[in-house]
């Protein structure tokens, strides 16, 4: 991959380890539903399997409002760190992610802000994945082209597939409910999988 420059990141279950979260949000389902927790869990993973996203289907099946999303629950993966630290002698390091506001402050409360470039976040930009455009635009501050950048995501329907049509070379992350996809064709199929942060040193 000589022609690369610039390495591009979501931050969900791809930097940050959404698994509190999750479980926080399946508690609150199961709460309000009057149902089990695990319950509530073992139907969104099925929907997850079915390509779906499952929290918001099983919040329709038991007719309950969509939880507040609590990002002090979120925590970065052990890898983080040392993996931007090596990468980001190698290349130029991006994020291009659907978050909710005030990404930029929490990736600095992290830590790991110093190592990005370009930071492209949905709800500053008032753009999100898959929308091309949100592609586009951290392509154009980046000065880059496609060809020239790597797109870095857990889900293959907002990370992988608009990367894919605007010619970014792509890694799937499978971490994180977006692991649990199923590949549909060759719109879907990134140029790489990897389980692991540290699985990406090995490429780059």
């Amino acid at each position: 991959m000589d022609d690369i420059k610039w390495l591009f990141f979501d931050i969900g279950s791809t930097l940050v380890d959404e698994t509190k979260v999750y479980d926080d949000i399946f508690q609150k389902i199961a709460v309000a539903a009057g149902a089990p927790v695990k319950t509530v869990k073992a139907r969104a993973i099925e929907f997850y399997k079915q390509n779906k996203r499952g929290h918001r289907e099983v919040m329709r099946l038991f007719g309950v409002d969509y939880p507040e999303w609590s990002p002090e629950y979120e925590e970065l993966y052990p890898d983080t760190m040392e993996c931007l630290r090596v990468l980001k002698n190698k290349y130029h390091l991006g994020i291009i992610a659907n978050q909710i506001p005030g990404a930029e402050k929490r990736l600095e409360a992290m830590g790991i802000r110093r190592y990005f470039d370009v930071i492209v976040s949905s709800a500053e930009e008032g753009i999100a994945k898959p929308d091309p455009g949100v592609f586009r635009l951290a392509l154009a501050r980046a000065g880059c082209t496609p060809e020239q950048a790597v797109m870095i995501g857990d889900r293959i329907d907002n990370d992988i597939v608009p990367a894919k049509q605007l010619g970014m070379k792509t890694v799937w992350i499978k971490q994180g409910v977006g692991k649990y996809w199923n590949i549909q064709g060759n719109c879907e199929t990134p140029e790489y999988e990897v389980n692991t942060l540290s699985e990406l040193l090995s490429l780059f």
